[in-house]
């Protein structure tokens, strides 16, 4: 299943304006302007200095802006993957904790590790994808873990949808056990013109206990999808050659 472009002229916009370009252009302005984000539960609060960089978040799409009492202020919510990602692979913000003293490394990977048991595992998928640069946003409304788009939104529909394994870890994220959330995944993902992603992340026996570990672990990618028999029967595939 290959991109499903929306509208006439959507593949050349996306072309022009390539998304390793976009998320260099967000760097360099968040770099500029020392940003920094705020913890808040299992999210970061970003608030936003310029027009540029609301245009620039929005463009990568990282975030999502939020709507406060203060109108002369834009802010928006990062996920933890997302803020990990422009704090420790882009190195481009800062993070806060309370009394708004800066987190270091440790502190924000424990943090993190805290809120959520499979963050190291999830972060290692997120990483993998964006720094190939897809677009990864949250895929809890099509009930897999992330999807993947291509380039923007507004220009291509997502063409994965991404479920994170870990591969001898017990599978801490329980999914893919019994062939019934095999089926159940596999005819959902068809009907919104997905395909299903598996991303298995092995740790190769090294532990977490700092972000530098995800060096070592590595990624296995597969896709799955249903088989139909129909797209096998013996009459049609004699009635295709006979076409030729």
């Amino acid at each position: 299943m290959g991109p499903r472009w929306k509208g006439k002229g959507s593949e050349a916009k996306a072309l022009a304006d390539p998304m390793s370009k976009i998320v260099s252009q967000l760097k360099s302005t968040l770099i500029q302007s020392d940003s920094r984000g705020l913890l808040s539960g299992c999210s970061i609060l970003l608030e936003v200095e310029t027009e540029e960089q609301t245009e620039l978040l929005n463009r990568a799409c990282f975030g999502r802006p939020i709507v406060t009492a203060q109108k002369d202020k834009q802010w928006f919510q990062l996920g933890m993957e997302e803020a990990f990602y422009l704090y420790y692979n882009l190195k481009c913000l800062k993070i806060m904790g309370e009394g708004k003293c800066t987190k270091n490394e440790d502190e924000l990977w424990n943090y993190m590790k805290s809120k959520r048991e499979t963050f190291p595992d999830f972060l290692k998928a997120y990483t993998h994808l964006r720094t190939r640069n897809w677009v990864v946003r949250s895929g809890s409304q099509y009930g897999v873990d992330f999807i993947a788009y291509r380039h923007h939104p507004a220009l291509v529909h997502s063409e994965y949808a991404v479920l994170v394994l870990s591969e001898g870890q017990g599978n801490v994220n329980g999914r893919l056990r019994v062939w019934s959330d095999f089926q159940c995944t596999l005819r959902l993902c068809g009907s919104v013109a997905k395909t299903l992603l598996v991303l298995r992340i092995d740790r190769n026996s090294v532990g977490e206990d700092s972000p530098s570990c995800l060096e070592s672990y590595s990624v296995e990618e597969r896709t799955i999808t249903r088989w139909s028999p129909e797209q096998s029967r013996e009459d049609k595939t004699i009635a295709s050659s006979q076409l030729l």
